[in-house]
């Protein structure tokens, strides 16, 4: 009985400085690194043979979409991230995983400096964190492919999972469409997935884009962690999508 209690002690010991060793890790100040390659980690590394080579008008209408702003509590709710799911940090919003919470702010930040930058460019938010239809008209689906059948570039913002679930940075082009001369701009910047990857998701699918961020793990979760580097961290990987943006339409 006496050894029960003392294993049981010894556990409780050992998740209190676990817990309290992640907390640090993920809190502690560090120098801001604007390395962008070394933030985003590992671009995917599947095969993919497209090429972007059709023109895109200057004037082109630009649609941000921040992923799983209409799944919360589904399947599809988004990854809760390496700090959350494998360090048991808190996660950044109790009602949101936190690949929803960085989409939300890395969609604001896109939009406010590509505006700045003179692009036609905006966003949508359902503000509706649950919609069990995937058609429903409020959803970031119906909204994209609606935007898209109109002439317009629809692009949802994600970020991977983390290690082995994961695959890394890129972007998914559209099911079938010719990918324009902003695709393989992007693509270039962050690498590329192929068309059909996991048999063909659904946004492509609408022709909306899919933009993988890169894993929410390591240096890149801790940036955005980290109350010093959170603000800078966003803002330049919102400037190389931007940045992207208007190479695509030159």
């Amino acid at each position: 009985m006496v050894i029960k209690i003392f294993n049981c002690i010894k556990l409780i010991v050992f998740v209190i400085i676990f817990y309290a060793f992640s907390q640090l890790f993920y809190d502690k100040s560090f120098d801001f690194t604007e390395d962008f390659e070394l933030i985003i980690g590992e671009e995917s590394n599947l095969p993919a043979t497209w090429v972007g080579r059709k023109d895109v008008d200057k004037n082109i209408p630009i649609l941000i979409l921040a992923g799983h702003a209409d799944s919360q509590g589904l399947a599809g709710a988004g990854t809760p991230g390496e700090a959350v799911d494998k360090f048991g940090l808190d996660p950044m919003h109790p009602e949101i995983s936190d690949e929803l919470f960085w989409n939300l702010k890395l969609q604001e930040t896109i939009v406010k400096l590509g505006k700045k930058k003179g692009l036609n460019i905006r966003s949508y938010d359902p503000g509706i964190r649950n919609i069990d239809d995937a058609n429903d008209p409020r959803t970031n689906w119906s909204v994209g492919r609606r935007f898209a059948k109109r002439g317009g570039y629809a692009l949802e913002i994600h970020f991977d999972a983390y290690g082995m679930y994961g695959v890394g940075s890129g972007l998914i082009p559209p099911f079938s469409e010719t990918p324009n001369k902003i695709d393989e701009s992007i693509a270039r910047t962050f690498g590329r997935f192929p068309v059909l990857f996991r048999g063909g998701l659904g946004a492509p699918r609408r022709q909306i884009r899919i933009l993988e961020i890169g894993k929410l793990e390591g240096l890149l979760e801790k940036n955005l962690r980290n109350l010093k580097t959170r603000q800078k961290t966003i803002k330049l990987l919102a400037n190389e999508i931007v940045e992207a943006f208007l190479n695509g339409i030159i």
